[in-house]
């Protein structure tokens, strides 16, 4: 497919293309800003903030720490189970400074979903947050690791508020059920540690791997995409290229809700306005509305990124639109389709206008966004970032033309190496350099493309990937389950939410039974709404259950 965005609508002040080899690695463009931005703020979460020669100095010590008292080497993984706060940044800069890969968990996974990626992964140190050490402790002795770092909410926010908000959490608000995992060591000791500890630079390029970013399949459980410090050097480079022209070097504050163990706000947020010597607003439970407005009013935030939700939630909450957002530059909506009413509010109430990104996980994400130049919402996923050829396909395997919809492939240098361990997965959606998305899209005349559908049965909840066949797999777990079905259907408040079709065996089964089974076995998000028992689900002539024609 010809290029024709870049003649016809790219903004004049984006480039084309970008050099993805500018920096050998993340750790290289890590070094270069943390001196150039040394007394900028780099993060700050519950009022307490971070230097960006502070962070490097805790990272610094951070990774002496992993690789003299763990010994760990390159390649090794750590995963990273915390929420947005402080010791976020440090442990990922401090284990990309030592070699590791980064393997990035979700806090709230049950201990079924959690075995599964430290295994898959083959993890050999974890740093987790002690509310949910409890999880872990359950399935620690199945996996590889060898070594569990501890750490509690108010750890890096200083000696009294730190503590006072420790305690708060563990005896006050009963966050921290009780747990056994006398191996552990408190993350603020590593820091202490590492500090008298000689740290040794590794060498590292772009082909190295920076990150195991879980993505769940359609057919079989969650894999890997293999993220190599090329890939993230390039997606930051091309966001980067996209917003540039709308903020200023060393001015900025951009709001990040969403979790840094998303690659949306590790990409967008975390590391791209990094090299901007921007400061990230940490906030670590963007659930509690009326907290996070309370904490935005402190602020003159100048960027915002999130999920259609989040947008959404924002409006509705009471003293939201008092907010002064005359320093506001940037609103940018990805990880889900924006609503158009949400767009349109949006920009009523804070004057700027919603941008939207389109990404996957195996794309680092950044693959299409809205030129900063539109000046109202137009319901498409914009123009494809700088360096990235996209072009749609027809079942046949021909090109589509203009106006045609069919399946969108990506080409460009922040396409992941593959999927970890999982070759016959990876050689389904990598073809000669393209990734095939699994999203039905169409090209305008102008170059701008819009998704029309979905080839793959993922359901988006909120931004976060739902896959159907994890879903049947926990409802086939119960002894009264025959067969069952996933699909999404709309939802105003999370763009979609899940429904399950189900058989009974007895047909006695009643919906409150199996989603307390569910909630067993999957994280909040993937638990069903919506239940449905049926006698029998519509199936293909060869037995395969026909989710499509349930949607």
């Amino acid at each position: 497919m010809e290029r024709i965005w870049l003649e016809k609508s790219y903004p004049s002040e984006v480039p084309f293309e970008i050099d993805a080899d500018k920096y050998p690695s993340i750790v290289a463009m890590f070094t270069r800003y943390s001196t150039k931005f040394s007394d900028k703020t780099a993060f700050i979460n519950m009022g307490k903030s971070i230097t960006y020669e502070e962070l490097s100095v805790q990272a610094t010590a951070f990774a002496a720490y992993l690789q003299q008292d763990l010994g760990l080497q390159k390649g090794d993984k750590l995963a990273i189970m915390v929420p947005n706060c402080l010791q976020y940044p440090i442990a990922l800069f401090g284990a990309l400074l030592a070699g590791l890969t980064v393997v990035n968990v979700n806090p709230l996974y049950t201990s079924r979903e959690l075995e599964h990626q430290l295994k898959d992964s083959e993890t050999k140190a974890i740093l987790i947050i002690e509310n949910f050490a409890e999880t872990l402790e359950k399935i620690v002795e199945n996996t590889d690791v060898k070594h569990i770092i501890m750490t509690s909410l108010g750890d890096r926010l200083g000696l009294i508020k730190g503590t006072i908000v420790n305690c708060v959490v563990k005896y006050v608000k009963k966050m921290v059920p009780a747990f056994s995992l006398p191996q552990a060591v408190r993350f603020n000791a590593t820091l202490k540690r590492g500090a008298d500890l000689t740290f040794s630079p590794v060498e590292l390029c772009g082909d190295d791997l920076a990150f195991l970013q879980y993505t769940g399949g359609t057919t079989g459980p969650s894999k890997g995409a293999m993220l190599t410090h090329r890939n993230m050097v390039a997606n930051l480079l091309q966001a980067k290229a996209a917003i540039r022209p709308m903020l200023k070097e060393g001015e900025e504050l951009v709001v990040t809700a969403l979790p840094l163990y998303h690659i949306f706000a590790l990409t967008a947020n975390c590391l791209t306005f990094f090299t901007l010597g921007g400061t990230n607003l940490l906030i670590t439970n963007p659930r509690d509305m009326p907290g996070f407005v309370k904490e935005l009013s402190k602020h003159r935030f100048t960027a915002i990124t999130g999920v259609n939700t989040l947008f959404n939630g924002l409006l509705n909450t009471p003293g939201f639109s008092d907010l002064d957002f005359s320093s506001l530059k940037m609103s940018l909506g990805g990880g889900m389709a924006v609503q158009r009413p949400v767009a349109e509010r949006w920009k009523k109430v804070t004057n700027t206008r919603l941008l939207e990104g389109y990404g996957l996980t195996e794309c680092a994400p950044l693959v299409t966004i809205s030129p900063y130049t539109i000046s109202e919402y137009d319901g498409s996923i914009g123009l494809p970032a700088s360096s990235t050829d996209v072009k749609i396909m027809r079942d046949d395997g021909t090109e589509a033309d203009i106006g045609e919809s069919g399946e969108m492939w990506v080409k460009g240098p922040q396409v992941m190496l593959g999927y970890y361990k999982s070759e016959a997965a990876t050689n389904d959606v990598l073809k000669d350099g393209w990734f095939a998305t699994g999203d039905i899209a169409v090209m305008d005349d102008k170059g701008f493309f819009s998704i029309v559908d979905r080839k793959k049965d993922m359901i988006i909840v909120s931004g976060f990937n739902v896959y159907p066949n994890e879903i049947e797999e926990v409802l086939a777990m119960h002894e009264d389950v025959l067969e069952s079905a996933a699909v999404g259907v709309k939802s105003d408040s999370s763009g979609e939410i899940v429904k399950v079709f189900v058989v009974s065996k007895s047909g006695d089964l009643d919906e409150e039974t199996l989603i307390k089974h569910c909630r067993q076995y999957l994280t909040s998000y993937k638990v069903p709404k919506l239940v449905e028992f049926r006698k029998e689900l519509p199936k293909t002539n060869v037995g395969k259950i026909l989710r499509r024609e349930l949607r």
